[in-house]
């Protein structure tokens, strides 16, 4: 597959840091999920996070959006220890938004209907909240759809939903667990090219998490390997496939990219 990212984003020390994770521990009983990891998403990055099933990638997810809190350390989110906020505080405050890989929509709801819903809870201002709508519906090629109860549509059109509700409420930071799972190749394509416009049109700071390794690299700027409850390497898509740690932990031998 082509690459979609036509530039990589190299000043970031000129940018601040949105996210940090300070030495966080997590443990699910007597398993280990993470342990002592430290890592930073600058504003404006499309950063991406690789591993085996299980490494705690959709873990990292629940911590930044507080659905569950570490056992040890900080989350810190413009600079500020969330640890203890609750979940509709970190989204209101700091304007955190999230994709889930399943659902993330009422199923009998047509698409318009679905937007309209969520545009109440998030949208305070009534005047604006048709406004963003068309302007979602509008960015996204949504209108021929709009009518169509969103269970009937297809695996593409629910990705564009999804993405859709999560940018109501005009976040800066997205958050995209598994955004490549079960989809072609045309419509991965099409992600892709939606991820990288919305970081070149929108400014939005992105983080996702995939098990489609080429797919992840072929979008993100900087990209980080777990294993082992660690992070192991941490480096631009070019420099990470060719890094010994990268390549025993994950990418293996064979592994090409481009």
């Amino acid at each position: 597959m082509a690459v979609i990212k036509k530039f990589r984003i190299k000043s970031f020390k000129k940018n601040k840091t949105i996210i940090e994770f300070q030495k966080v521990s997590l443990s699910y009983g007597n398993r280990l999920i993470l342990d002592n990891i430290s890592f930073k998403i600058n504003e404006g990055q499309i950063f991406g996070m690789l591993g085996p099933n299980g490494v705690g990638k959709s873990t990292i997810f629940n911590l930044i959006t507080g659905l569950i809190t570490p056992k040890h350390g900080k989350i810190k989110i413009n600079g500020e220890d969330v640890s203890k906020y609750p979940i509709y505080l970190r989204t209101q405050k700091f304007n955190v938004g999230y994709v889930p890989q399943y659902g993330g929509f009422f199923n009998d709801l047509t698409l318009l209907d679905n937007l309209k819903a969520i545009s109440e809870i998030v949208i305070k201002n009534k005047n604006l909240r048709q406004e963003r709508i068309d302007y979602l519906i509008a960015k996204f090629e949504l209108e021929n759809i709009k009518n169509i109860k969103s269970k009937f549509l297809s695996g593409g059109q629910k990705k564009k939903l999804t993405i859709s509700l999560s940018l109501l409420s005009n976040p800066k930071v997205l958050l995209l667990d598994e955004c490549f799972a079960a989809l072609d190749v045309l419509t991965i394509k099409m992600l892709q090219e939606i991820i990288v416009n919305l970081q070149q049109e929108n400014q939005i700071t992105i983080c996702i998490c995939d098990h489609q390794a080429r797919d992840l690299l072929a979008c993100v700027d900087i990209a980080m390997i777990l294993s082992n409850c660690k992070v192991i390497a941490q480096d631009t898509p070019s420099n990470l496939v060719k890094d010994i740690d990268a390549k025993n932990a994950y990418f293996g031998n064979s592994f090409k990219f481009n």
